[in-house]
C-alpha cells in the first residue's frame, strides 16, 4: 500500500507515545508492550494499485499523475464510491489515488472547507455506501466503533480506508487487504475497551452555558436590588 508523506503541524509526536521506563514493543510497531500489535499486521506490506493519502492539514496537495483522484468524504455532493466503480470503465479507474481528511469530525469539516476550492478542482467527491438503519456508530461492525460517531455512516479513518479499498483494488485483491485491515483495526479496538474497562471512570464535570452563567448572575444582581 502507498501512502503518500505530507508534513504534519503537530511534528510526529502520536497518541501512542510511551512513558519512560515502559516496555515497548522493538519488533515494528513501537507501541507499547502490552499492547503490540505486531501479530496482527501482515508479513509484507499488502500489495494495492490504488494510493491512499491523508490529509492532516490542508497544505496544498501536488497532482501527481493523471490517474483518478477520489476525494473520500461524506458531503452532500459526494457519489457513492460502489456506485461510481460500476459506472466508470475499468481503464478510467485504474491505479486511483483516494485522498482522506484524518482528525476529529470538526477538524475534518473544517479541512474539507479549507481544502476543497482546490480539490474540487481535480479529485471527485465519493462517500461509502450508507446504511440508513444505522445511526451514529459504524456502518460495518459493532466492534470497531472506538466512539460514538454524530452521522450515520460515520467510520474511523482505518476503517474508511479498508471499506474503500474493497471497492477500488482490482482482481478480487479487496476483499482480502480489508480482511487485514479490519483484523487490525479490531484488535486495536480490543485493546482500548480492555483499557477503559480497568480504567476508574472519573465524574464529567458539567459545563455550563454562558446564558445559564449570565442568567444567574442577573438573579443574583436583582436580588441584591430588592434587599437595598
Amino acid at each position: 500500500m502507498d501512502f503518500e508523506p505530507l508534513p504534519s503541524a503537530a511534528g510526529d509526536a502520536t497518541a501512542d507515545e510511551t512513558p519512560p521506563g515502559r516496555a515497548v514493543c522493538s519488533s515494528g510497531c513501537g507501541r507499547p508492550s502490552t499492547v503490540c500489535l505486531c501479530p496482527y499486521l501482515p508479513a509484507t506490506p499488502l500489495p494495492t494499485s490504488t494510493t491512499v493519502v491523508i490529509l492532516h492539514h490542508p497544505h496544498a496537495l501536488r497532482v501527481i499523475s493523471r490517474s483518478p483522484v477520489l476525494l473520500l468524504f461524506p458531503s452532500p455532493d459526494a457519489v457513492n464510491l460502489a456506485s461510481w466503480c460500476r459506472s466508470t470503465p475499468p481503464p478510467a479507474r485504474a491505479n486511483p489515488t483516494l485522498l482522506l481528511l484524518d482528525g476529529t469530525w470538526k477538524q475534518a469539516k473544517e479541512m474539507h472547507a479549507a481544502s476543497l476550492p482546490f480539490l474540487s478542482s481535480f479529485a471527485v467527491p465519493v462517500s461509502l455506501p450508507v446504511d440508513c438503519g444505522v445511526d451514529g456508530d459504524s456502518m460495518f461492525e459493532g466492534e470497531l466503533v472506538v466512539k460514538k460517531e454524530p452521522h450515520k455512516g460515520c467510520v474511523s479513518t482505518m476503517e474508511a480506508v479498508a471499506r474503500a479499498l474493497r471497492l477500488l483494488e482490482p482482481e478480487g485483491r479487496g476483499e482480502e487487504i480489508e480482511e487485514t485491515m479490519v483484523g487490525v483495526l479490531r484488535a486495536m479496538v480490543a485493546f482500548q475497551a480492555e483499557h477503559l474497562q480497568h480504567r476508574p471512570m472519573k465524574p464529567r464535570v458539567k459545563m455550563r452555558k454562558k446564558k445559564d452563567i449570565k442568567r444567574e448572575e442577573e438573579m443574583k444582581r436583582n436580588t441584591l436590588d430588592w434587599s437595598d
